[in-house]
């Protein structure tokens, strides 16, 4: 007999398939491998109860405060470990239950109906402003041109280009400026034809620019207000273009003076689903999902964020996440911009690992690679 043990990390389908396990049984075991752990707020203790023994019946657990067995406080917060086997019959389980848990059980069904991430997009940044945090990706006319080659050539499917600042504390800039600054970039994209060998993104909240911008031959619109402009909309909507909404807290100008969040994954969710509603009552279909690293968040915000992506999936469309250099990374390990290629990496691999699709990356021949080797590694 020889006995070894498996990563949890392995795909496991694979090694079920390699067993010659019936294709039923596949399905069905592989349901069986995966844990989820889900965090529960604010649940009557009643309710809490009833989950608790609703869990053990089917093997599943929830960890719930001392007290809560005697109903010492009218809610609790617990968190709910199971299986996506074991999610599955609880979210029918609690259909028929009161206290609020018909609504859990339509969240839990939500959550083990999620598809898994097959493919990871890289998206190369091009700025036409000179006081981008990082002067690598600064370029203005034929050099843009020439860099927007390479990174096709290097891996990108998106390439995002951006006139204005948003770092912390970056001056902000007229329309007019902005449209001056990106206008020659946008020109030679639409004569080369560049947007039939990769999509383009423009990084602007103006409906001016962005009107340019799509008529010049770009798909998307990577707006970091969110979609506050309800002029946005309308262009984004006329043109039929795809749009990343962001949140961000305050501006750029105040986004880093002392920003502080209640639960910060809560409110992140309920601006990104609110602004959801609002994109589609202008008739915007085609939705992509930012969280805002570096937006308006202290260090754990951003880690949070990170190890989390998770829960954003459940309102349904693809997470794009920028990490790209950003300070976080200085605060980690402190060193210049130039010096955070490496802590980049493990950021984006990470939020690969939770749930991201898009990533917004300065380096995107390291990223193509990184995410092939990520994605080999998984696949084992």
């Amino acid at each position: 007999m020889i006995i070894e043990q498996l990563s949890n990390s392995i795909n496991i389908q694979k090694h079920l398939k390699a067993l010659n396990v019936d294709s039923g049984g596949v399905a069905i075991l592989s349901k069986k491998a995966k844990t989820h752990i889900i965090s529960i707020k604010d649940i009557h203790v009643g309710a809490a109860n009833i989950l608790k023994q609703d869990a053990l019946s089917i093997g599943a657990d929830l960890a719930v405060p001392r007290g809560t067995v005697i109903a010492k406080e009218p809610s609790v917060n617990c968190i709910l470990i199971a299986t996506t086997a074991q999610l599955q019959k609880l979210s029918k389980k609690e259909l028929a239950q009161p206290f609020g848990l018909k609504e859990l059980a339509k969240k839990l069904s939500t959550i083990v109906s999620l598809k898994e991430v097959k493919t990871v997009e890289i998206m190369g940044v091009i700025n036409a402003n000179d006081d981008s945090f990082f002067s690598g990706s600064r370029f203005v006319n034929d050099d843009a041109v020439q860099k927007i080659e390479s990174m096709i050539e290097d891996g990108a499917t998106i390439i995002d280009i951006g006139g204005v600042s948003s770092a912390p504390n970056a001056q902000s800039v007229s329309a007019q400026e902005e449209l001056l600054r990106v206008k020659p970039i946008l020109d030679a994209i639409k004569e080369k034809k560049l947007y039939k060998k990769v999509a383009f993104s423009i990084d602007s909240f103006e409906p001016e620019v962005i009107e340019y911008a799509l008529a010049s031959g770009f798909t998307l619109v990577n707006d970091i207000t969110g979609l506050q402009d309800d002029v946005v909309c309308e262009v984004a909507a006329k043109y039929k273009a795809k749009v990343v909404i962001m949140h961000m807290q305050g501006s750029p100008q105040t986004m880093q003076d002392n920003p502080h969040y209640s639960n910060i994954l809560d409110e992140v969710y309920n601006f990104l689903a609110s602004q959801i509603e609002k994109a589609k009552s202008f008739g915007i279909k085609d939705i992509v999902l930012d969280v805002g690293i570096g937006f308006g968040k202290t260090l754990e915000d951003n880690i949070a964020l990170i190890k989390n992506l998770e829960h954003f999936r459940s309102l349904g469309y693809p997470l794009l996440v920028g990490a790209s250099r950003k300070s976080m990374i200085d605060k980690i390990d402190p060193c210049e911009v130039s010096q955070r290629l490496g802590g980049t990496l493990a950021i984006h691999l990470e939020s690969v690992r939770n749930g991201a699709s898009i990533l917004r990356v300065h380096d995107v021949q390291e990223h193509a690679q990184a995410v092939k080797v990520q994605q080999a590694l998984d696949n084992f």
